[in-house]
C-alpha cells in the first residue's frame, strides 16, 4: 500500500480551466466567425470571446505546468522537496506536541511525525470543496501507508484555532495562509498564540506584499514583541524551488521561521 498525497493543483481545477476555455472557443466561433450576429455587436463579441479563449488557454497551460511540478511521482517532485525541507526544521522533545495548519492530504504532518517518533502530531484542515479530493480519511490512510501512528487529523479553522494558548512545541504550515482572504499577518499571530515558549513555528508560503503586506516590518514587529528568533528565508535557491520555477509559478518561495522565548 502506497500513500496518495494527491496534487496541490487538483485535477478538477485543471479540467475546469480547459472546460471554460472550450466554452469561450465555441462562443468565439459561433458569434465571432459566423453570420448569426453582425455589425458592432459581432465585433464586440469577436474581441471578448477571442480574449477569453486566449486567457483561458494560457491559464490552462499554467495549471498543467503546476500540476506536473507538484506531482509527488513526477520528475521534479517539488512537493516532496518542500515537505521534507520544512519537516527538517522540526525537532520535538519526547512527548512533545506538534500542529500542522492546513494539512491537506497529510503529507507535512506525517513527515514531521515520522521524524519525531516520540512526539505526537495533529493535522487540521477545513477540507473545502475546492480541494474535494483532500479529506480526513485520506490523511489517515496515508499515515497508515507510511507506518506512522503518532499523528491524528481533525477539522479546524486556521483563522480561529480551537486550542488553548501555548499548546504546541512546534507548528508548521505549507502554502495555506495565502489562500485565506483577510489579514494574513493576524492569522500568523493567531497561530503563534498556540505555540509554547521555547517552541518554533515554520511556515512556507507565498509571502508577496500583495498577500501579506510588509513582511520585513512584520519580522521587526515580532522581534520587538520578544520572539527569540525570526527569519524570513528565500527558498528559491534550488534546494526546494529554482528561480525559474518561482517566476513561472508566481511563487515568492519563502519560509518564515519563528522561535518563541
Amino acid at each position: 500500500m502506497k500513500p496518495d498525497y494527491k496534487n496541490w493543483m487538483p485535477k478538477g481545477m485543471v479540467l475546469s480551466g480547459f472546460a471554460a476555455t472550450a466554452v469561450f472557443l465555441i462562443l468565439f466561433i459561433v458569434f465571432g466567425l459566423t453570420g448569426i450576429v453582425s455589425g458592432t455587436l459581432k465585433t464586440v463579441l469577436f474581441i471578448v470571446f477571442l480574449a477569453g479563449t486566449i486567457i483561458g488557454l494560457c491559464v490552462s497551460v499554467w495549471m498543467i505546468l503546476l500540476y506536473r511540478a507538484f506531482s509527488y511521482n513526477g520528475k521534479r517532485q517539488m512537493s516532496r522537496k518542500i515537505i521534507e525541507g520544512i519537516a527538517g526544521y522540526v525537532k520535538l522533545p519526547d512527548d512533545g506536541k506538534g500542529l500542522d495548519v492546513g494539512c491537506g492530504s497529510g503529507a507535512l504532518a506525517i513527515a514531521c511525525a515520522k521524524r519525531n517518533p516520540t512526539a505526537a502530531f495533529i493535522g487540521i484542515d477545513r477540507w473545502g470543496k475546492e480541494y474535494a479530493s483532500f479529506n480526513k480519511p485520506l490523511c489517515e490512510s496515508n499515515a497508515k501507508a507510511e507506518g506512522v501512528s503518532n499523528v491524528s487529523f481533525q477539522r479546524g479553522d486556521a483563522t480561529h484555532l480551537d486550542f488553548p494558548d501555548e499548546s504546541f512545541d512546534a507548528v508548521v504550515s505549507n502554502y495555506v495562509y495565502h489562500n485565506i482572504p483577510g489579514d494574513r499577518q493576524a492569522y500568523l499571530l493567531e497561530t503563534l498564540r498556540v505555540l509554547k515558549k521555547g517552541g518554533m513555528f515554520a511556515i512556507h508560503d507565498i509571502f508577496s506584499k500583495a498577500k501579506y503586506g510588509d513582511m520585513q516590518a512584520f519580522v521587526k514587529k515580532l522581534k520587538d514583541m520578544g520572539y527569540a528568533d525570526v527569519r524570513l528565508i528565500d527558498t528559491t535557491d534550488g534546494t526546494w524551488i529554482t528561480k525559474w520555477e518561482s517566476v513561472w509559478m508566481e511563487l515568492a518561495g519563502s519560509a518564515l521561521l519563528i522561535g518563541k522565548k
